[in-house]
């Protein structure tokens, strides 16, 4: 299955490293793409690992925009 991106879901791989990869080229993970072909084939393993990842994405995605937001409050950028 092709849901990796620059390496975030490598053991090993640092999760700041993943973080900034994709905030400096703008990658997102196909995860929805991905879904979709699994529930298409109704291979239930495929299923099963592509809903797993995309919920460690999700989470790492908004402890990341936590951070951000809290930072964003600290500079006065928030609107």
């Amino acid at each position: 299955m092709a849901t990796s991106y620059k390496g975030a879901t490598k053991k090993g791989s640092s999760k700041k490293a993943g973080a900034r990869a994709a905030a400096t080229s703008g990658a997102v993970p196909p995860y929805g793409e991905a879904i979709r072909q699994a529930t298409a084939r109704g291979d239930e393993a495929e299923m099963r690992k592509a809903a797993a990842s995309a919920r460690k994405w999700i989470k790492d995605a908004q402890a990341a925009l936590e951070k951000l937001e809290k930072r964003l409050g600290k500079t006065g950028g928030a609107r």
